[in-house]
């Protein structure tokens, strides 16, 4: 079994085709799929979508492109809504510098806010930073500083730096499609080098379609494109990445296996 582990399901490409799109992945052996909070407050959206799919989970969190619009949610509020049986994590949250969306003092104290929140829940937090890899790294040092909290850099394009520091601090580090485009070396080199136990993969669904797909609608059934690409980058067989990639998962996201084993008892 694979695990898409950051998706959007929610967002308009999927709005119409659901059932198909989660047939898909089922087809491809992808059977567990997490769909990923932007905002808070489309809460109720992503609850039904995982309500409703009993291999869907879901997170709550506000990307750092909202933070503006999300500027006061406090850890209280993040934490009261993680206690739904089937949210598994906290974010996405985190530093964007690329688009800079939302200021980046706002972004900084929004994504604080959420890491106190995996502190208090004992979640992981979905991580997202592209461009920012100088404060990522300070922030984390900092928080990590005041207690641990789990974490996983999502659709990593960072820097080597950012990974190893990372690693340092018992974070995980998850690839995307990105990791099978032609020009991606540096990303296959950075994932070649991330322990073994550490590695995730994800779609990011519906952006970043992996090679064949490359500019077409990104789905969960093509995280098996992106898990062969890591299979030959860390010498094991597909069977091999598909099984590692899982116990990741359900190590990392502890309440998802949880909920699993509840459901088959």
């Amino acid at each position: 079994m694979l695990v898409d582990s950051h998706c959007h399901l929610d967002f308009p490409d999927f709005q119409t085709r659901l059932p198909d799109v989660l047939a898909a992945a089922e087809k491809a052996g992808v059977g567990r799929m997490v769909t990923i909070s932007t905002h808070v407050a489309r809460y109720d959206t992503y609850r039904r979508i995982a309500e409703d799919h009993d291999n869907v989970f879901f997170t709550v969190g506000t990307h750092p492109h909202n933070a503006a619009e999300e500027p006061d949610i406090p850890v209280e509020r993040l934490v009261e809504l993680a206690q739904h049986p089937r949210c598994i994590g906290i974010g996405e949250a985190g530093l964007d510098y690329h688009y800079d969306t939302s200021p980046r003092d706002v972004q900084q104290r929004v994504f604080r806010v959420h890491i106190t929140a995996a502190r208090e829940t004992g979640l992981p937090l979905v991580i997202h930073a592209r461009n920012a890899d100088d404060d990522m790294i300070a922030i984390l040092r900092e928080e990590m500083g005041k207690g641990t909290f789990k974490a996983v850099l999502h659709c990593f394009s960072s820097g080597q730096k950012l990974a190893d520091v990372g690693v340092e601090l018992g974070l995980s580090i998850s690839f995307s499609g990105i990791l099978t485009f032609k020009k991606s070396e540096d990303i296959r080199q950075i994932a070649a080098s991330v322990p073994h136990d550490r590695l995730l993969v994800e779609t990011d669904a519906p952006y970043l379609a992996p090679e064949p797909f490359r500019g077409k609608t990104n789905e969960p059934a093509f995280v098996s494109y992106t898990a062969k690409t890591l299979a030959q980058v860390i010498g094991k067989t597909d069977q091999g990445t598909a099984a590692l990639t899982t116990k990741n998962f359900y190590n990392l996201f502890s309440k998802a296996a949880l909920a699993d084993r509840v459901a088959a008892s």
